[in-house]
């Protein structure tokens, strides 16, 4: 294994990580409404990326980019899209960790890579093979035996996987450097973020800057850590191939998971875990389908067939 290789597994293990580890962080700021919570993540968010781009040179890329979306309104439209949708998945994620959903979080991200297929299929007019046709006849199966047995769709699972598909899907349009990317689109909800926060304020309804140091910290610090593992992605996917990046990305629903079940203790039921199954079975095939290893023999066997 060269050194560029560990250097990428490690940025983009790090990064996620560091995502698995969001519902700790979160938690810490349950007693704080989740409206107010994102409206600070934007904000600090911003704050940060515009302190990162400053000290690290990269201002001059960030007004070539913003002269390109005058001279590319598609761009700037997937831009604001970007930013909704990433705002969005941001909101339903707090939400949920503080209102004891975190396992349902953690099926939103086993499904999310599944659901980008479906979206490049019927957008991209991309086509499926047979493994991945039967990895979404499982997935399905697993959301559709939740639903039947509580009587109820698994709206936050399927929220976050849709939201961060259809995000991900902006992001391609736009094809931007990471840190100038989360700039821009914190620089669009940013605006909103600061009035609502003044809202708030005016109604003596804040918990920003009233007494509280350690729930300072952690609001503002929101910034930081959501920054960080988008960077650390972005550096090793660099260097990492993209099935390899397709392991790795499992590391935070699994980890999510796991703090859902055995830290935050919520109920983990057979249900749950029939569903989980065929989701993971799901999982296993559409993973071993990116590796060059199944797509070397498929390849040959198309060529003995032809032959």
């Amino acid at each position: 294994m060269n050194s560029m290789l560990k250097a990428g597994i490690v940025y983009a293990g790090l990064a996620y990580l560091i995502w698995g580890l969001f519902p700790v962080y979160w938690k810490m700021l349950e007693h704080v409404t989740a409206d107010e919570i994102l409206a600070n993540r934007i904000l600090w968010s911003f704050v940060f990326m515009v302190l990162f781009l400053f000290f690290t040179g990269k201002v001059k890329h960030l007004k070539g980019t913003l002269k390109d979306m005058k001279l590319n309104p598609k761009r700037a439209g997937a831009l604001v899209l970007a930013s909704l949708l990433v705002t969005s998945n941001w909101f339903l994620f707090i939400w949920a960790v503080n209102n004891e959903r975190i396992i349902e979080t953690s099926m939103g991200y086993y499904i999310n890579p599944l659901m980008s297929v479906l979206l490049g299929v019927f957008i991209l007019k991309e086509a499926l093979s047979k493994a991945q046709i039967l990895s979404f006849l499982l997935a399905s199966a697993g959301v559709l035996v939740l639903t039947v047995s509580y009587g109820q769709f698994p709206w936050v699972s399927i929220g976050l996987a849709v939201t961060f598909a259809l995000y991900g899907l902006a992001k391609k349009m736009i094809k931007v450097d990471a840190a100038i990317g989360l700039t821009l689109e914190t620089t669009a909800v940013a605006p909103f973020a600061l009035l609502y926060l003044g809202y708030l304020f005016n109604k003596e309804n804040v918990s920003l800057f009233s007494g509280s140091a350690e729930t300072d910290i952690l609001l503002i610090g929101g910034g930081m850590i959501t920054a960080v593992p988008l960077l650390l992605f972005a550096q090793g996917a660099q260097k990492i191939p993209l099935y390899m990046i397709g392991f790795l990305q499992y590391i935070t629903p699994t980890m999510t998971l796991l703090l859902g079940i055995f830290v935050y203790h919520e109920p983990f039921t057979s249900v749950q875990l029939t569903a989980f199954s065929f989701i993971w079975s799901a999982l296993a095939i559409f993973s071993l389908s990116q590796t060059k290893w199944y797509q070397r023999r498929q390849l040959l066997v198309s060529n003995e067939k032809s032959a």
